[in-house]
């Protein structure tokens, strides 16, 4: 790591430092956005419950009603239910999807018109839950298109970053967004853990429980390293292809991560289950509202089970309809590749299929764990509720993150071969 950064501010990188330098101030206009009240509101007061995840990603933008409140997760959302669609449920965007370069194009663009129009959408929604029914149609109706055009802001900006910058623009808008929180968190925390004005006993007890507090925090995020580096490697080999010394038939490897899936599984959940409660706010019915707040929300124990059997089932499904055993074992049979010891056809559909339905297990839980774990924390500590422990802010951080230093690590090197080969 230390080696790549010495390499990147040498003066043949220098391009790749403008690079940089473009992405972080792309981030800051979204920082000093995050500020910007939409005209007319006011901070929200309210419990977001399972909004908190969106607000976590906007930067604490939901909770200060600001232009940016929506961040990029209409056009996230937006996103996903393509990936289905073109999962041979609609024929013709399972065609595009067969196009090329020219499908995908397409793709994107009916994805971005699709992440408009449901901010629009959840614009007004937002706009009617959270600041009642005193408001006129027509403050809705402005209030969400402000929403909409931060949205449509933040979807160019990241196109820019994409272009200009490192890439993955709307995945560090994201990652900036939830690291913005993240120093106000560790005051609240030292705050409410070190009380000043009392004995010192209790001070240094305070300070014992921070540093305990910063040590699990780290020990969460290396955790998160290790499990979304964790791959299973299954063994293929290619009998139409030329033998090594020893005369077997060239092998190569198919990886399978423990956590193929991702954090979709849990913004899906956290999605469904935030649906009842976006309804309560807005029907304003009393008893459907206290139903919501007895068993559809997470504080409550019906409503963490079925926040976690959410996750498990979406992982189940996202991690099949993406991988999908049984087109695998066909590329591979029409290939003339083979797993070893194992026969073509529907044993290797098989064999793939149990091999992902046990990392699914794991990567599920591994998925439980994380999303749990700030519910948990919540309950058994009198910390401000902005005090986390894990959650499924910082598994996207730490995704981000990796996925940003391969890439920069991979031009790195790229770059180092190309002026190595051009002096011979």
């Amino acid at each position: 790591m230390f080696k790549t950064m010495k390499q990147l501010f040498t003066s043949t990188n220098k391009d790749l430092r403008h690079r940089i330098y473009f992405t972080l101030g792309a981030l800051m206009i979204f920082i000093l956005g995050i500020s910007i009240r939409v005209p007319g509101t006011k901070d929200l007061t309210s419990s977001l419950g399972f909004l908190e995840l969106l607000n976590t990603m906007g930067g604490g933008a939901l909770k200060n009603f600001s232009i940016f409140a929506l961040g990029i997760m209409p056009y996230i959302t937006a996103s996903i239910i393509m990936q289905l669609l073109q999962m041979d449920i609609i024929p013709y965007f399972s065609e595009l999807n067969k196009q090329g370069a020219t499908g995908r194009r397409k793709i994107n663009q009916i994805t971005r018109y699709m992440g408009i129009a449901f901010a629009f959408i959840e614009g007004y929604a937002f706009s009617f839950a959270f600041l009642g029914s005193s408001s006129n149609p027509i403050q809705y109706l402005y209030i969400a298109t402000v929403l909409t055009a931060g949205t449509s802001f933040l979807l160019w900006l990241g196109d820019q970053i994409t272009q200009k910058g490192i890439g993955n623009g709307g995945s560090l808008i994201i990652m900036a967004g939830i690291i913005a929180t993240l120093p106000q968190m560790f005051i609240d925390a030292f705050n409410g853990l070190i009380v000043l004005d009392t004995s010192m006993q209790v001070i240094t007890l305070g300070i014992i429980k921070f540093a305990l507090f910063v040590i699990i925090y780290f020990a969460i995020i290396i955790g998160m390293i290790f499990v979304q580096e964790s791959e299973r490697r299954i063994p293929i080999q290619y009998a139409n292809k030329s033998s090594n010394a020893y005369g077997s038939a060239a092998q190569s490897f198919m990886p399978i991560k423990l956590n193929s899936a991702g954090v979709v599984p849990v913004i899906f959940a956290s999605s469904l289950i935030s649906i009842p409660g976006i309804i309560a706010q807005i029907i304003k019915n009393e008893k459907y509202a206290l139903f919501v707040q007895k068993y559809l929300t997470y504080t409550t124990p019906v409503g963490f089970v079925i926040y976690v059997l959410f996750i498990f089932l979406f992982a189940y499904f996202y991690t099949f309809i993406q991988l999908k055993p049984e087109e695998f074992a066909k590329n591979l049979q029409d290939n003339g590749g083979y797993i070893p010891g194992i026969r073509p056809g529907d044993e290797t559909k098989n064999y793939v299929s149990k091999i992902l339905s046990r990392l699914t297990i794991l990567g599920s839980v591994f998925l439980v764990i994380i999303a749990g774990l700030p519910i948990i924390f919540s309950q058994l500590t009198s910390l401000p509720t902005s005090v986390s422990i894990g959650g499924t802010g910082l598994l996207i951080v730490v995704g981000v993150a990796l996925e940003t230093y391969k890439q920069l690590e991979g031009s790195i090197l790229t770059r180092s071969y190309k002026r190595g080969y051009s002096r011979r």
